[in-house]
């Protein structure tokens, strides 16, 4: 099975439900690079102009950062959240394209109210344009 079809099979554990919940209560565990590429997937998942292709691989990468259980277990210190950053980073340069600065505005204004002024986003931004 390779990355896209391993997202697609993850999308199943997709909801905005269970997306909030984890956010919720993993964000400042996760950190704010694996926060800011989940917002920058949501908010790119809302557009109706975005094909379904696009959005079932971001549906299934959501997916996999919802599920409770996966290659590296989100709560081992340090690198828990590893797996879903490197599925996360996969989902965002495939759909790179249909995010823009609105998208990338409303992720940043989530960050601000969850992290604060000072969050650096400029590592993810380089890397989707």
């Amino acid at each position: 099975m390779n990355n896209t079809e391993e997202l697609e099979d993850s999308g199943k554990h997709f909801s905005d439900e269970n997306l909030w919940d984890k956010l919720k209560n993993f964000a400042k565990k996760a950190g704010s690079s694996v926060v800011y590429a989940v917002l920058l997937l949501y908010f790119t998942l809302q557009k109706p102009e975005v094909p379904v292709k696009a959005k079932t691989i971001i549906i299934g990468a959501l997916g996999y950062f919802i599920l409770p259980l996966d290659l590296i277990p989100d709560i081992t210190p340090g690198v828990g959240f590893t797996d879903d950053l490197g599925a996360l980073g996969v989902a965002l340069f495939q759909v790179a394209i249909y995010i823009d600065e609105d998208i990338k505005n409303k992720a940043k204004e989530k960050l601000r109210e969850w992290f604060g002024d000072n969050v650096d986003t400029s590592d993810i931004d380089g890397k989707i344009g």
